[in-house]
């Protein structure tokens, strides 16, 4: 396996971060008792250049001013759609080519569902891949370039999200239409 030429399936975590890999874990695994702002720092533990830092720090703020003003607050004190825009925007801060989620919408209510998912829009908009695993097979293949069915570890269907939200086979399989 490899990502821009480099072999990546003997390297350690931190190694795969510096080719420019983030990834999103299912559950957030964010570090609850650091606040918010030290959490997001955490992200940042590859870029060198502290005036990238600051500027990407002052994006994610803006991006989602929510964070500004909790930036002293314990991560364990948001609610769940605050802490997984906060996971997301963590893996954001290593300045990464291809950002992968898992279950983004796992245990998130409907509105902050469609938050997150316009978060993940606005990433890939700016040049980010996003590769995501998604329960929300309608939501998630309303906003994907690409997308995969995947059957006992196989493909067994892929094209655009436009052809697979069409397909029958889909909707019935999967959307219940």
């Amino acid at each position: 396996m490899e990502f821009f030429g480099a072999p990546i399936q003997t390297k350690r975590a931190y190694e795969i971060t510096t080719l420019g890999i983030a990834h999103i874990p299912e559950g957030r695994h964010l570090f609850t008792r650091m606040s918010v702002e030290g959490n997001l720092l955490l992200g940042a533990h590859i870029v060198q250049e502290q005036t990238v830092i600051v500027q990407t720090l002052e994006e994610v703020y803006e991006i989602f001013p929510v964070l500004r003003s909790r930036r002293s607050q314990k991560a364990e004190t948001l609610s769940g759609g605050e802490q997984q825009m906060l996971a997301v925007r963590r893996g954001l801060m290593s300045e990464p080519k291809l950002i992968m989620v898992d279950e983004i919408s796992l245990g998130l209510m409907p509105t902050m569902v469609d938050r997150v998912l316009q978060v993940l829009r606005e990433i890939r908009d700016r040049g980010v891949t996003v590769l995501m695993v998604e329960q929300k097979v309608e939501k998630a293949l309303a906003m994907v370039d690409r997308a995969y069915v995947l059957q006992t570890g196989k493909i067994a269907m892929s094209g655009t999200g436009r052809e697979l939200l069409e397909s029958p086979d889909i909707r019935r399989a999967y959307l219940g239409l």
